[in-house]
């Protein structure tokens, strides 16, 4: 597929009535794995598992130069489509998306960090500007932060804030509004309610709704962020530990590279 073909399956998946699973990866040989799994559609990139395997925190500490490098090689080790999370856009949102897709990334997280809304709606714009300018029906994923930093305030006003935001960013042309945290059933129904069913893109997190209660209640895709790269890492610590302990190579291992 073409880029610009690889953009309108990656929509087609959100808009889909299915579930859009998407388990993220960090470099190649995760994307390798994943991809060669049967059941995968598609390919999401986690920012703070990128950062954490070049040893930066999250949070945009990370140069764009290595994250873009890190998407690119991931993007082009595999067939499917691969969206990024590229975080707030680095200081740049327009050129962030650009190079991204110069690189071969059909689709993106964008976090809105909570900035005020006339500055959130000016980055989602910028990142599907960036798209039209490249002949590509970028598949933005407008992030809102507003359950994650909502702790201390009033849970129907986060909800209502969330709601503001994605009719918002739904409007400037994002394609899924994503909204991390660990939501409750009423939550999710209430966002797809106002929003619309395929529109409302979720985090899996210990204890989230089932894959199959998301897809009924009519959301668009789930994502694990750098939980895989934990399940992974916990894999490897308790491998250290069990070889420290005398033990040997599970016998559950698959020769996977």
């Amino acid at each position: 597929m073409t880029t610009a073909e690889k953009a309108t399956e990656l929509l087609r998946l959100h808009t889909a009535p299915q579930l859009l699973k998407l388990v993220n990866v960090w470099d190649v040989i995760t994307a390798q794995v994943v991809a060669a799994t049967p059941g995968t559609k598609a390919l999401a990139t986690a920012s703070h598992s990128i950062a954490a395997a070049h040893g930066y925190p999250d949070g945009e500490q990370i140069p764009r130069v290595l994250m873009i490098d890190a998407v690119a090689r991931i993007a082009a080790s595999v067939k499917l489509p691969v969206t990024a999370d590229l975080e707030a856009g680095y200081g740049d949102v327009g050129e962030t998306i650009s190079r991204a897709i110069d690189v071969g990334v059909v689709g993106a997280n964008l976090e809105d960090q909570l900035k005020p809304l006339p500055e959130a709606v000016r980055a989602v714009s910028d990142a599907v500007e960036a798209g039209e300018r490249a002949g590509v029906g970028f598949v933005l994923n407008a992030r809102t932060d507003a359950f994650l930093r909502g702790a201390d305030r009033d849970p129907k006003a986060v909800l209502a804030d969330a709601i503001e935001r994605g009719r918002a960013y739904l409007d400037a042309g994002a394609a899924c509004f994503f909204v991390p945290g660990k939501l409750d059933e009423p939550t999710v129904g209430a966002l797809v309610e106002a929003l619309g069913r395929g529109r409302i893109s979720v985090i899996a997190v210990p204890g989230s709704l089932s894959l199959e209660r998301l897809e009924q209640l009519g959301v668009a895709r789930v994502s694990y962020g750098p939980y895989s790269q934990n399940v992974a890492l916990t894999a490897l610590a308790e491998l250290t530990e069990s070889v420290y302990a005398g033990g040997e190579l599970p016998a559950s291992m698959r020769r996977l590279n």
